[in-house]
């Protein structure tokens, strides 16, 4: 969602500097990759993320950013599982510290073309490249923590993922 003079970030928001992000991640044969987007303004790696949508619940906004920010679609968690802190600057040069709830998503589908393409950079990189390309220490952490957790579960997934397709 791209702010405007008139889309402040208090807007929609029940608090204000909440934002919701999308934590884009992929399985396959190599482990768990995390998708992540560079900024439109600085170009520092970050997570598809955005203010909240009227009439949209949490992770369903952070689904629409990662459509828009990065062109991928899939299964988004209901639930975040974590949050973050950053300093955004406004248009009109003010910090506002902002608060990022996180729900991950298990990308299906990565289009070819999509809305933010022309502005930011999308990358796959892996747990530890991912947490190590993103300047936040908190992002940090849960992408590490993340990459841990899902580790254990994956194969699962994987074997899961494997068995509908055959079916």
């Amino acid at each position: 969602m791209n702010e405007t003079e008139e889309d402040t970030p208090l807007k929609h928001a029940t608090r204000p500097g909440l934002q919701y992000a999308a934590l884009p991640y992929r399985l396959g044969e190599a482990g768990v990759e995390i998708l992540l987007v560079t900024s439109r303004e600085t170009q520092r790696w970050v997570i598809p993320k955005g203010w909240p949508m009227k009439d949209r619940e949490p992770h369903a906004a952070a689904a629409r950013e990662a459509l828009e920010e990065a062109g991928v679609a899939g299964k988004v968690a209901k639930e975040p599982i974590g949050a973050y802190r950053y300093v955004k600057r406004l248009k009109n040069g003010a910090p506002l510290v902002c608060s990022v709830d996180v729900f991950p998503l298990l990308v299906s589908r990565q289009r070819k073309n999509w809305r933010e393409q022309g502005q930011r950079t999308a990358h796959w990189f892996t747990v530890e490249e991912a947490a190590e390309a993103v300047q936040e220490p908190e992002l940090q952490d849960l992408i590490a923590r993340f990459g841990r957790t899902v580790r254990v579960v994956a194969p699962q997934l994987v074997d899961k993922i494997r068995l509908r397709s055959k079916g």
